[in-house]
């Protein structure tokens, strides 16, 4: 007997760890910018400092928790794909565009990673 609700249940889960995924690279997005707040904020109260302090471990922190927002989401991936090769074959519904949860989860992955470098250059 075919049941396609275990199919969709493991659909919306990576869905909920694709937006966890994305929600720990704005979080970490926004702790590296904190630090350039930081900096501007002092340069602006002093202006007499040539060389305002710069706040690195912000900077870090935010890229690592960028990378692992992108790391989040591919091993989201993987886990959905593994779970879905194990349902019987009529458990696993037709769906008419197959990849395209794979391309965005990987597009995300990608966008993620291509910030994390922005953030360490910038």
């Amino acid at each position: 007997m075919s049941d396609p609700r275990v199919f969709f249940a493991a659909e919306r889960t990576l869905l909920a760890w694709v937006r966890s995924g994305i929600t720990v690279m704005a979080i970490g997005f926004v702790v590296a910018r904190f630090g350039l707040f930081l900096t501007l904020m002092a340069a602006s109260n002093s202006p007499t400092v040539q060389h305002p302090k710069t706040h690195w471990l912000s900077s870090m922190l935010g890229i690592a928790l960028v990378a692992l927002g992108a790391l989040t989401i591919l091993a989201a991936l993987h886990n959905h794909r593994a779970y879905v090769r194990s349902l019987p074959p009529a458990d696993r519904p037709e769906v008419p565009l197959a990849w395209l949860t794979s391309a965005m989860c990987v597009s995300l992955a990608m966008a993620g990673i291509v910030l994390a470098v922005f953030l360490a250059l910038a």
